[in-house]
């Protein structure tokens, strides 16, 4: 296999940069820049850093060595400390690609080497992409909690039980007139039973880890002059929008980022919704309407005089009467708030907070947060159902067989133990080069 470098951390000025390689090739790249001897494996070790074809210096810096299979990605793995300015970094590329042993790494092909080497499974790969995107504490939190393998052991923990029923279906396929200790078909009902309760419950997770990886997006509706921007500048505890008296200044959808109780929120100010009176305002009513119907929630600002009926209100928003300072008043259900003065902010908050699911909780078992996930469990579930059903009315071993092998080979690419290839560019795809 092929050894490739690539730059492992961000690109620009930096105080150190580090620049790694995997494969047979690593030791020749170490003994080429430095021309002395390799180091001890996982020790640090300074060097000079110099063109192989000119001894021309180019930078002081650390070399790691880590011996494979006890590296990464299971190959041997070189590590090279630089200072991190661009033109030590592209003079240290610049030698790197001029060594004929080694190429460029591809989008995410470290960390596919990790996994083509069993250093990580598939759940455990998703997880990494997780943890580098990650952006608040329950994101970190649940992305490490998947790469170090808290999905896959349950994953695979599930499967191993199914391969040991699909074992005692095939007995009674296998031996129908062999004397087969006890009747090794009946003791499935039980256990087809337990696993597909168990995931059922996994897939019955109000999807939390999903909308914790992704983040919820909240769109604020209402009139104009309802005080919409002015909400969404105190709930982002910064002047986001353009606050004015005039009606219709807000012509676009405008976003902000929120950490509420570590779930990522998308709050989107909206044009305010009317008859509008010109085609720019037209366009920015059309697009609030559009915001409004893909938002996970919608926060339905009122407030005296701009329309206090809720019309625009559907199940599960929040409703919030604005302007309480100068009168608006609050009905049942309803959230009486000014934006001016910050008064009932902290109901809006708390509400908003326990809409989204903020208050993130450990789980006994982690949760599911991707699609590709929760299909194969659906798959999965379905498979163990049928089963099930043909174990009681009797049929043939070799229909629950084949259920029980369906709902396997499910789980078995969920971790990528079976049919793999084409999932592999799909979750690679998203990584950038050096991962």
């Amino acid at each position: 296999m092929e050894t490739i470098y690539a730059l492992s951390t961000a690109p620009g000025r930096a105080g150190v940069a580090v620049i790694r390689l995997s494969g047979e090739g690593a030791r020749e790249a170490i003994s080429h820049l430095t021309g002395a001897a390799l180091p001890r494996p996982r020790e640090a070790a300074l060097r000079r850093f110099r063109d192989p074809e000119t001894g021309a210096a180019l930078d002081r810096g650390l070399v790691l060595f880590f011996e494979g299979p006890n590296s990464f990605t299971g190959e041997d793995v070189a590590e090279f400390h630089i200072h991190g300015g661009r033109a030590v970094v592209a003079a240290m590329l610049r030698c790197l690609g001029h060594m004929h042993f080694l190429r460029a790494a591809l989008p995410g092909e470290f960390t596919r080497r990790a996994f083509e080497h069993g250093k990580l499974d598939l759940t455990a790969v998703e997880g990494l992409a997780d943890l580098i995107d990650a952006e608040t504490e329950a994101q970190r939190v649940q992305a490490l909690r998947q790469m170090e393998g808290a999905l896959g052991h349950l994953y695979e923990g599930w499967r191993a039980r199914l391969m040991k029923a699909l074992a005692y279906a095939e007995a009674e396929i296998d031996f129908p007139d062999e004397e087969v200790p006890g009747d090794l078909i009946a003791k499935l009902g039980p256990e087809i039973a337990s696993l597909n309760h168990e995931i059922g419950a996994h897939l019955d997770d109000g999807r939390k880890g999903e909308r914790l990886r992704d983040g919820v997006e909240v769109a604020i509706v209402g009139p104009p002059n309802a005080g919409k921007s002015s909400l969404l500048n105190r709930l982002a505890g910064r002047e986001a929008a353009i606050v004015s008296e005039e009606a219709g200044t807000t012509r676009d959808v405008l976003e902000v980022r929120l950490d509420l109780g570590g779930v990522p929120v998308t709050l989107a100010d909206t044009a305010g919704l009317r008859e509008a009176a010109g085609v720019i305002e037209q366009e920015g009513v059309r697009r609030a309407l559009v915001r409004a119907g893909k938002a996970d929630l919608r926060i339905v600002v009122a407030a005296p005089g701009e329309g206090t009926d809720f019309a625009l209100a559907r199940d599960g928003d929040l409703r919030v009467m604005n302007k309480t300072d100068i009168g608006g008043a609050a009905g049942e259900g309803v959230i009486g708030v000014s934006a001016l003065t910050g008064e009932g902010l902290d109901r809006l908050e708390a509400a908003l907070r326990e809409k989204v699911g903020a208050a993130y909780e450990a789980h006994e078992h982690p949760l599911i947060t991707r699609a590709r996930h929760r299909e194969g469990l659906a798959e999965c579930a379905a498979s163990l159902g049928r089963a099930g059903e043909a174990l009681q009315a009797g049929r043939d071993a070799e229909l629950v067989a084949e259920d029980l092998r369906l709902a396997a080979r499910s789980l078995g690419r969920l971790t990528g133990r079976v049919d793999v290839e084409d999932l592999l560019d799909v979750i690679f795809r998203d990584f950038c080069i050096g991962k």
